[in-house]
């Protein structure tokens, strides 16, 4: 079962972490817990949830997340996610599209490759075989911000890395290269918010325009001046945004 954390009161919103990421990267989101019940699991070999073998599949990862709610006894909810998170939501909100109120699709997209992201996977996943993950993370995540040096998020973010295992670093890489969700999108029947950065280096524009089209009911919301992390570059922005559409 995969670790959480669970605070607030409300109606449920699980969050769903990215790449190298777990349940702490949402820290500047926390104060969202006095309007919703938030649920922010650790997928499995990250964060807390390190221990667990990986899978390197986005649908096996949509799966243990609805494992853990139904652990939970949570039917239905609102659904945000983030970068790879984001892919992971998609995938929920195709397979169960009952369960799930509303969705928030941040900073990602629907082909796994990631065209026009600031590295390959193929490159990504030769440097943690021969630099190792720990030298990596460092170089991802600064592309995460405008400047990883104003702030608290990049330490956040290497703090959090840290605890990831280079076998969920390395199978996450493949089930992204396997991943293609575009044909999934007319399954999404909720309402939808699309938040983009404009200067978001892993999840391009053309990206968010295959979203807003595939996705029926759905409006896109852009973060001007940030990167892929805007929820902690801006995170009062940010809720703002998440709560407006989500009340």
């Amino acid at each position: 079962m995969l670790s959480y954390k669970k605070i607030g009161t409300g109606y449920p919103l699980v969050l769903i972490h990215g790449y190298l990421g777990g349940q702490s990267m949402w820290k500047f989101q926390e104060e969202l817990k006095n309007d919703y019940d938030l649920i922010m699991p650790s997928l499995a070999g990250y964060g807390e949830s390190s221990h667990m073998t990986a899978p390197s599949t986005i649908k096996e990862n949509a799966n243990q997340v609805f494992e853990l709610l139904d652990y939970l006894k949570i039917e239905n909810f609102n659904l945000l996610g983030h970068s790879m998170g984001g892919m992971i939501v998609q995938e929920m909100a195709a397979l169960y599209p009952e369960r799930i109120n509303k969705l928030i699709c941040f900073g990602t997209g629907s082909i796994g490759v990631l065209p026009n992201r600031f590295e390959t996977i193929n490159e990504s996943r030769t440097k943690i075989k021969k630099f190792g993950l720990n030298k990596v993370r460092q170089d991802i995540a600064k592309t995460w911000f405008i400047d990883y040096l104003i702030g608290d998020g990049f330490n956040l973010c290497i703090d959090e890395g840290k605890k990831a295992s280079t076998q969920a670093a390395l199978a996450s890489l493949d089930a992204w290269e396997c991943w293609d969700g575009r044909e999934q999108l007319k399954h999404i029947k909720c309402p939808t918010l699309i938040i983009w950065s404009d200067k978001d280096r892993s999840y391009d524009w053309s990206q968010q325009k295959i979203l807003k089209k595939g996705i029926v009911d759905s409006r896109l919301e852009i973060i001007e001046n940030c990167a892929h992390n805007s929820h902690m570059e801006k995170p009062k922005l940010f809720n703002k945004m998440v709560k407006d559409f989500l009340y």
